[in-house]
């Protein structure tokens, strides 16, 4: 099927806004609290099924990359040409504003509204950031994380997986997992468009610590795919 680089951009920018409004609208919304709430397992759901379900709708359109250091990762993968990946980094970070303001504009509109630091799910570490963890630990998490995530990510959309078919779900899920480990360290990026989205509007804290959610996966994610492409997808290359 021949699918127009304006169709990828349009899916591509829609699939970000549905990961931040659903994502981050879980926290915002239906609550970190366990009680009252959906609970930190709820969320790591919450971006898990996002992917999931995002994946199987516009996966055979542009990939369902949803995420800059997707799209990076393949270009020095070799599965995509740097026009293309600038176009869906575009598309992705209009999607993740899009879908903070859409999350924006529902809570602001509750009477106990109040834009707090970090607001709308924004990323973040250090003092007054759930556990509080430090600057190091922010940085080797969303390293860390980003590069299992791509890893999941490069080794089951490989034409080598004979269960490629699942490949959506298997992503999805991978994403439930580095949530459950880690939202108390940074509430989880592995993603620069999903953080950009939502420190747009909350400013502040979130958009100065910003820089380490755009710098960690990303090299992460291109950790992740010369490990993958040399080490394991094509071992010979590498010792030759």
């Amino acid at each position: 099927m021949n699918v127009t680089l304006s169709s990828k951009f349009i899916a591509e920018m829609l699939g970000t806004m549905v990961l931040v409004l659903m994502g981050c609208g879980s926290a915002v919304i239906a609550g970190s609290d366990g009680t009252t709430g959906v609970g930190l397992l709820g969320i790591s759901f919450a971006f898990g099924l996002s992917v999931v379900s995002m994946a199987y709708a516009i996966g055979h359109i542009s990939g369902c990359h949803i995420n800059p250091a997707i799209s990076i990762a393949m270009v020095v993968a070799g599965r995509m040409k740097g026009k293309e990946a600038l176009i869906y980094v575009v598309a992705q970070v209009l999607g993740a504003i899009i879908g903070a303001g859409i999350l924006y504009l529902i809570f602001s509109n509750h009477p106990g509204f109040e834009m707090k630091p970090w607001a709308l799910g924004a990323n973040g570490w250090g003092t007054g950031y759930l556990d509080e963890y430090n600057t190091t630990a922010a940085f080797v998490a969303e390293f860390i994380f980003t590069f299992i995530f791509l890893l999941v990510i490069l080794g089951s959309t490989s034409t080598k997986n004979i269960n490629g078919g699942f490949a959506g779900l298997a992503i999805g899920l991978s994403l439930v997992l580095i949530h459950i480990v880690g939202i108390k360290v940074t509430g989880v990026s592995v993603n620069p468009a999903r953080s950009i989205g939502p420190a747009v509007f909350a400013g502040g804290e979130a958009l100065s610590q910003l820089w380490l959610f755009l710098v960690a996966p990303v090299l992460g994610g291109v950790a992740a795919a010369f490990v993958h492409g040399f080490l394991i997808e094509n071992p010979k290359s590498f010792t030759e």
